[in-house]
């Protein structure tokens, strides 16, 4: 039996147990009423970042409760207390001052960095979140072990390191923007949509590393052994890389009728990575506010890109560090607009996620990923990239697939001394793949993750553990009659619990678009975002 016919008969298994695990957060109600789905994907930023001081932000209107609190320090939440947030360990004063208990060490032992508001809204530069240096952040003296409780200790030692260098004259206590947070000031509008729609406080990302390889989940459900996003793998082979296992793009077009998907992009389409762009299928976010906005325009899955170049530097919307997070809300909030003032609202579900952590620091450890046992979604170790590129030239073999040269050196800085058993074997490219080195058997950090929709149950937080193959469970559920890529989709939760079909409760729901103004990046008051920016990595 070739090792291709191996690996897909163990996909195959697996994918035959995976369904009733990935039923089992279930909705109020029929999910055929729902027809279209809408992804928005930002860039590089934690849950804590973003929403670690939720359940400390006073109510949206006085009319409004809360809503939401935390565990205070107890850990996770109750899975039935859906009014409480696994958020920072932080009190907060009538002055608006925050005391907070959750920290990080500094590898020259002065004082220990505890999470602090941040009001650097373009930090620069940018935070680590490589494959290695993400695995340090979650365990910084056993980043092989991150399969498990990792401690997540390593961020502002691996920052100092290699990005945000400490000072020699000494530095404050706000200087590690890794350990930062943003609070309903300064994201407005996010948190008046947490506030009022319903969130997930377990949503991770897929992998425990960088961009290119999360957003492959999310239209993949693999990486297929990519670990890296610079140049040389962000750019696909002509015509795009062929995972083995297809994407969510040829279920969508296989199926009979096929379903309608668009990607909506700004300048870079994701869909790209594995298709020509090309029309009816790739077109602008222009194209996007006409379509939302006529009866029946939108299609069934539509992926909504910022702009993910950079090119308008610190304007570039996309929330990618250094450009200004604010940028990014407007750009979000323009399109929630669109559905929610549009046609298409009483049947549509905006989700606006974010592709991975950025180096961002969370206080929780990535969740192990739920794949029936399986070490990886699709037999593909870490750094041997496979895919159907020239099969009858050995591509479907492990190390045979295309643009893989820095995933390998990625998985060797990783799987190599001084991180493994001393005298051990490390990575090698086509070999075993060594048993004691990090694999694609546990999910990245957690990311925000909120779900617009009138059929989003208001003040709502679920703690299901999800991530991005989630969204293609969904779809795989409402329009594919359950057909799955990898091990990853099959057994990944959909997510319902967040909904009620039947009720429609947030149909009425709506957070004013003028939550958030654009920024100016010198007058309203963050002078720092007026430095000229770097491309997004």
């Amino acid at each position: 039996m070739s090792r291709v016919t191996v690996r897909l008969v163990g996909v195959i298994a697996c994918l035959g147990v995976g369904g009733l695990w990935a039923a089992s957060a279930q909705a109020d109600g029929n999910l055929g009423k729902v027809n279209h789905i809408i992804i928005v994907m930002q860039e590089n930023h934690s849950f804590d970042n973003y929403f670690g001081v939720l359940p400390n932000a006073p109510p949206l209107t006085p009319q409004v409760p809360g809503p939401y609190h935390n565990n205070q320090g107890n850990g996770p939440c109750p899975t039935t207390d859906h009014t409480c947030v696994d958020s920072l360990n932080c009190t907060r004063d009538v002055a608006g001052n925050y005391s907070c208990t959750n920290f990080n060490v500094e590898a020259d032992g002065s004082p220990s960095v505890f999470v602090f508001h941040d009001r650097n809204y373009c930090p620069a530069p940018d935070l680590d979140h490589s494959w290695p240096s993400s695995h340090l952040e979650a365990n910084f003296s056993q980043p092989n072990l991150t399969f498990g409780p990792s401690p997540n200790d390593g961020f502002v030692r691996v920052n100092d390191t290699t990005e945000q260098h400490d000072s020699t004259t000494g530095e404050s206590p706000t200087d590690d923007d890794t350990m930062g947070f943003y609070n309903e000031d300064d994201l407005k509008y996010y948190y008046a949509l947490a506030q009022t729609f319903a969130i997930d406080d377990r949503y991770f990302c897929d992998v425990v590393g960088p961009t290119i390889p999360n957003r492959f989940y999310l239209m993949a459900a693999t990486s297929f052994g990519h670990l890296t996003t610079t140049l040389s793998e962000l750019f696909p082979p002509p015509g795009g890389y062929k995972p083995i296992t297809g994407t969510i793009f040829d279920l969508l077009d296989n199926h009979v009728p096929p379903i309608s998907w668009v990607d909506y992009f700004s300048d870079l389409p994701q869909a790209a990575e594995f298709r020509t762009p090309a029309p009816p299928h790739v077109q602008s976010v222009a194209a996007f506010f006409g379509a939302a906005a006529t009866p029946g325009g939108l299609p069934a899955v539509a992926l909504v890109d910022p702009v993910l170049s950079g090119a308008l530097g610190n304007l570039s919307n996309d929330e990618h560090p250094p450009h200004d997070i604010r940028a990014g809300q407007n750009f979000v909030a323009q399109i929630v607009d669109a559905v929610r003032n549009g046609p298409n609202w009483q049947d549509s579900i905006v989700f606006i996620v974010y592709d991975e952590h950025g180096g961002f620091y969370d206080h929780v450890a990535p969740a192990i990923a739920n794949q029936g046992g399986a070490k990886t979604p699709d037999g593909i170790s870490p750094g041997q990239c496979a895919d159907a590129s020239n099969p009858m030239g050995g591509s479907e073999n492990a190390g045979g697939g295309q643009h893989c040269d820095d995933s390998r050196a990625a998985a060797a800085s990783l799987c190599g001394a001084p991180y493994i058993p001393t005298g051990a074997s490390g990575f090698t490219p086509t070999g075993p793949y060594p048993a004691y080195c990090a694999t694609f058997d546990t999910l990245g950090f957690r990311v925000p993750f909120i779900a617009v929709s009138p059929f989003s149950k208001p003040h709502y937080v679920s703690h299901t553990t999800g991530d991005h193959t989630s969204l293609l469970a969904l779809i795989e559920e409402r329009f594919l009659g359950n057909r799955h890529l990898t091990v990853r989709d099959a057994n990944a939760s959909t997510l319902e619990d967040l909904f009620d079909f039947d009720g429609s409760p947030s149909f009425g729901s709506s957070v004013p678009s003028s939550f958030a103004p654009p920024p100016n990046l010198i007058t309203d008051g963050n002078g720092s975002c007026a430095v000229p920016s770097s491309p997004s990595t």
